[in-house]
């Protein structure tokens, strides 16, 4: 007997697109455009305190090195600002995603009086410059008596923060049937089991994208922690860290560079964590 031979049908290869081929190379353009910056400001941290300064500047280094790295880490409380940046950054996105995930849920299942008028009023106060409030929020720290304190950090991140992620939740929990709550509650689940064990799963991908957004905002503050830390240097952040390597008659680029460098690295892990919720969450955000 012969065995039986399989043949494959070879489809024929169709040449790429002269429009696909442009919005590649569009996307790989602006790919670069904004990881330049990335690159230069790593390339600075490691390049010796003559090459930074040099009149002719170069993409490259022959000479690498980690003085720049080793000033950071030996500046005094470095650790403590990293800790108290981690507390404050983890505070903001574990209330605000709390908080913003019952309040989605509030404006959209329930009918109450005055709703339209308060998402209209998260609208609005998503306009309002941070800048413009700094010097009221300083007089109501003052006369909480926050000021010095990690929590006139926490309140106006979070008070910012909850008005984008509050609209943007409610298309998720919006998404969701609220047939699929009746099949709960003729199931005898509760209110409060529906709400965790149901509705949380299906919204957790808004978010984490909600959450992506509250961290990098935090994370990167100098405005409030400059206005709000005045003499109490234990309670600072990493961006007041900086601060050290801007001197009088010369600043230490290699160190700004550095320190920049350190606080890059915990936005890039969280968002290499959260990648794949976050793509989805954006997906269902703009399907919405």
């Amino acid at each position: 007997m012969t065995p039986s031979r399989t043949f494959r049908i070879r489809r024929p290869v169709r040449p790429a697109r002269p429009g696909r081929l442009a919005a590649e190379a569009v996307t790989l353009l602006v790919a670069a455009a904004v990881a330049f910056p990335l690159y230069w400001m790593l390339l600075s941290a490691l390049k010796p305190a003559g090459e930074i300064q040099s009149t002719r500047p170069r993409p490259w280094t022959l000479s690498p090195s980690l003085d720049s790295f080793r000033r950071v880490f030996e500046q005094q409380d470095f650790g403590r600002y990293f800790v108290n940046s981690l507390i404050v950054a983890g505070t903001v996105v574990l209330a605000s995603a709390l908080i913003a995930f019952l309040a989605a849920t509030a404006v959209t299942r329930f009918r109450f009086r005055f709703r339209t008028t308060l998402l209209v009023m998260f609208l609005i106060a998503q306009m309002v410059p941070v800048e413009a409030l700094a010097i009221p929020l300083f007089f109501l720290m003052r006369d909480a008596g926050l000021l010095n304190t990690l929590g006139s950090l926490v309140l106006p991140h979070l008070a910012f923060s909850l008005p984008f992620a509050i609209w943007m939740l409610r298309g998720f929990v919006k998404a969701v049937p609220e047939a699929l709550e009746e099949q709960a509650r003729v199931d005898g689940a509760s209110r409060s089991r529906f709400l965790w064990q149901i509705l949380f799963p299906l919204v957790l991908p808004g978010l984490v994208a909600t959450s992506v957004f509250s961290f990098i905002s935090t994370w990167n503050d100098f405005l409030f922690a400059k206005s709000f830390l005045i003499s109490d240097t234990s309670q600072s952040t990493l961006p007041m860290a900086l601060l050290v390597f801007f001197k009088p008659d010369e600043n230490d680029w290699g160190g700004i560079m550095a320190g920049s460098t350190v606080m890059t690295v915990p936005v890039l892990v969280f968002f290499v964590l959260v990648q794949r919720r976050l793509v989805s969450g954006l997906g269902g955000a703009v399907k919405d």
